[in-house]
């Protein structure tokens, strides 16, 4: 019962969440926030983790959700890192809800257990997702889903929020037949699924081989087979991927920096994870004329982006406000591999 109240008050949020939106582009709609550095596994293609940093102080992070609400967020999503190693998680997701803000949490999965589900129950958290590379762990990812499935068969059996599992194909899996098994048993378990493609260390295309373009189109189909699209409107948004895995370039409109923000463990707002520095301005001081810049500037990264969550997030102000022409080449941007 209380999972069926859970969810049925946060359909009634998104909505209103959607139809505010609508009205006005002059709020993020969906912001992740770095609480750590720190990840408690190492993969071989990511870089976006350290093993050294602290978390972030608790009441920064609490400054900073405050001034996420203040800016009108709609969704505040925990990223990393591992955000399950932030000590105070739980009083963030809760403060996130306080300000009457949807909370989202993407994590590795490894820390999960009947205890902490519980405790996430508790805080309030509305989502969840999980990426899972690959079936036995190896060399480029030890995000599997053997070392996984227990936790998996924990969050089906007591988590209240609504779980997404995302398989992947592209550079570096070795084996892309994996993302059919993940695929299957994240619908057997009752999540939400959906498929990347592995992008490189800027965020860009690597184009689908011709193994692993079959291995994408079954995956989809089968998604598709199963009505996701009503299931989780957010994942189902995903047009954008088919031109990805032909190695073709999007023409759309990224409003990352506005609609969708990446702030940092040092509390600066970047375009997305893999392009720091960009526009690399301070939370603290970032206001209404910030969103409103980067909504109109055009990001010259947008082509062959295969960031997933931007994409998305951009999809509800297609129709309107054309961006500037030519995009300047960014001068002095920060690369995620400095």
């Amino acid at each position: 019962m209380a999972r069926l109240r859970n969810k049925i008050s946060r359909r009634a949020r998104s909505v209103r969440e959607f139809a505010r939106g609508l009205a006005s582009t002059d709020h993020p709609l969906l912001v992740h926030i770095v609480p750590i550095r720190r990840c408690n596994i190492d993969c071989g293609y990511c870089n976006e983790y350290d093993k050294v940093s602290q978390p972030v102080p608790t009441d920064e992070m609490l400054k900073r959700i405050d001034k996420l609400a203040d800016l009108g967020t709609s969704v505040v999503a925990f990223s990393g890192g591992e955000p399950m190693l932030h000590p105070d998680l739980d009083a963030l997701i809760r403060r996130i809800r306080g300000r009457g803000k949807i909370a989202g949490l993407i994590t590795n999965g490894y820390l999960m257990s009947p205890k902490r589900i519980e405790a996430l129950n508790a805080a309030g958290l509305d989502y969840l997702q999980i990426s899972i590379d690959n079936v036995e762990p190896d060399e480029v990812s030890k995000k599997s889903l053997r070392l996984l499935d227990k936790k998996l068969q924990w969050l089906a059996e007591y988590a209240q929020f609504d779980v997404n599992i995302n398989s992947v194909v592209g550079g570096g899996i070795k084996n892309p037949d994996d993302a059919r098994t993940i695929n299957q048993r994240a619908a057997e378990l009752g999540f939400s699924t959906s498929i990347g493609i592995i992008h490189d260390g800027s965020g860009l295309l690597k184009p689908l081989g011709l193994p692993e373009r079959a291995v994408f189109d079954d995956v989809m189909q089968r998604i598709d087979g199963r009505r996701q699209v009503l299931k989780n409107l957010y994942s189902g948004i995903r047009r954008f991927q088919v031109n990805l895995a032909d190695g073709r370039p999007n023409d759309w409109q990224c409003r990352a920096g506005a609609r969708y923000l990446y702030v940092c463990e040092n509390g600066l707002v970047h375009w997305c994870s893999q392009q720091r520095g960009c526009p690399g301005v301070p939370l603290a001081t970032y206001t209404t004329a910030d969103i409103q810049r980067e909504f109109l500037a055009p990001k010259w990264c947008a082509p062959l982006c295969t960031i997933g969550c931007v994409h998305r997030v951009s999809t509800m102000d297609y129709w309107r406000k054309p961006q500037r022409q030519d995009p300047p080449i960014p001068q002095g941007s920060v690369s995620p591999a400095n």
